[in-house]
């Protein structure tokens, strides 16, 4: 009954309009007084409790690294570098918009910022040389959201700090599932770019290589610093979050020199604006985390879930159809803080290794950002290249179907995740 109450609570509230957030909290409040447990003051201190984190730290300065890198040149750089290699192939800027697309999510952690970059500054040049606007816009769409995957994920992040997930093995984790899902697009790529027909274009030279490789050195090594910082142990990922705004901002400001002190301050309002909101949306899940907690949910799930709890796999193929089916509907982080805190205790008592399953869910909600009605994502490259929706959709198929195949693998064999993970550890 209790699952009957959480979940009618909290998409009756979201029906009549009601901003996720403030439901969040709300069906905090009906499960305080269902189970006649209603104390005001819980839902207030449950709120500064869920904004008071030292690993939430990291949030705001990754989405400030994101704005950092886009306002400052770096992400320009690192789609020149990817185009100088690749781009004489054919169907060559599709191939740039996977290299840059994995580049970068080793930089921001921000599907968002990744999609936008791309899609600004590769979907003019995929429209000039003559390239499908469905199968360029689509291959944008899912270039980006390798982002939450690749560490440094602020999603990561999210569903660690809810889930009392260890964030530097999600972020270890994520490395291996990141490139498959790059090599699961260039197969993809491949196959649709055979019936591109566009003009051959000129190789760069090994002077421009070698000048486009000099020129996004810097940003090359922003991944090097945060990787090796983490695989070392010299921080964590909150302090691994403030190298990488500081960095970005050295770079976008003494180095490359296109980001003024004005412009710093611009930057610094978006990333103040999107951090309010993300991390209020933080703060208004703990509320109902701390009643699902207490309202024993995830057990009663369990129970209902009956043999599915026996197997792991098959749990698992269940989650991923529930995951698919909300990610049309939530954007990610409104899932993760949903879902997580009652999925993640279900699959640990199922025997599931809880930082693959982490990996999973991010990865399965990060696909939803890809499907409509709500498709995050899907919208984002649609207001850039001013395409309607059923041509983006009709574009992102292919990629849509390898991710669901990836998925699948991932599922069948989990030690292509958990193996690499000891290693780096």
């Amino acid at each position: 009954m209790t699952v009957v109450v959480f979940l009618s609570s909290l998409f009756g509230f979201m029906a009549f309009g009601m901003p996720i957030a403030f439901a969040l909290i709300l069906t905090g409040a009906v499960l305080m007084w269902y189970l006649d447990f209603w104390d005001v003051q819980l839902i207030a201190q449950n709120l500064q409790a869920g904004a008071d984190s030292f690993p939430l730290l990291a949030v705001p300065f990754f989405i400030l690294a994101g704005e950092l890198m886009n306002a400052g040149g770096i992400s320009r750089r690192i789609i020149n570098m990817a185009k100088a290699y690749f781009g004489h192939k054919r169907g060559g800027l599709g191939y740039v918009a996977i290299a840059a697309s994995v580049l970068l999510a080793s930089m921001s952690g921000s599907a968002l910022a990744d999609t936008a970059a791309l899609a600004t500054l590769l979907l003019p040049m995929m429209r000039e040389r003559g390239y499908p606007l469905s199968s360029s816009s689509g291959l944008v769409a899912a270039g980006g959201i390798i982002a939450p995957i690749i560490p440094p994920s602020m999603p990561f992040v999210i569903y660690g700090v809810v889930t009392n997930t260890s964030i530097s093995q999600l972020f270890l984790a994520g490395m291996v599932p990141g490139l498959i899902m790059g090599i699961g697009l260039i197969v993809a790529w491949t196959l649709i770019a055979r019936n591109i027909d566009e003009p051959p274009q000129e190789k760069a030279t090994s002077a421009e290589r070698r000048k486009a490789l000099v020129d996004g050195a810097a940003a090359l090594m922003l991944p090097v610093i945060i990787v090796g910082g983490l695989r070392g142990g010299l921080f964590t990922p909150t302090e691994a979050a403030v190298v990488a705004a500081v960095y970005a901002l050295a770079v976008s400001t003494l180095l490359y020199r296109e980001l003024s002190w004005s412009g710093v301050v611009e930057v610094l309002t978006r990333a103040s604006r999107t951090t309010a909101s993300v991390m209020f949306l933080c703060a208004a899940a703990i509320v109902s985390a701390y009643m699902i907690t207490l309202a024993q949910l995830p057990d009663e799930i369990a129970t209902m879930l009956g043999p599915l709890a026996q197997d792991p796999k098959l749990l698992m193929v269940a989650i991923m159809v529930l995951m698919i089916a909300v990610g049309m509907v939530l954007d990610l982080t409104p899932t993760i803080l949903i879902l997580g805190p009652v999925l993640a205790p279900i699959a640990v008592k199922a025997g599931i290794d809880p930082v693959y399953f982490g990996v999973m869910f991010v990865l399965i909600g990060s696909i939803g950002l890809i499907t409509p009605p709500v498709g995050t994502v899907l919208n984002v490259v649609g207001g850039i290249g001013r395409l309607r929706m059923e041509t983006l959709v009709r574009g992102v198929t292919p990629f849509f179907a390898i991710y669901l195949v990836i998925v699948a693998l991932l599922i069948a064999v989990p030690s292509i995740i958990t193996v690499p993970l000891q290693w780096l550890r």
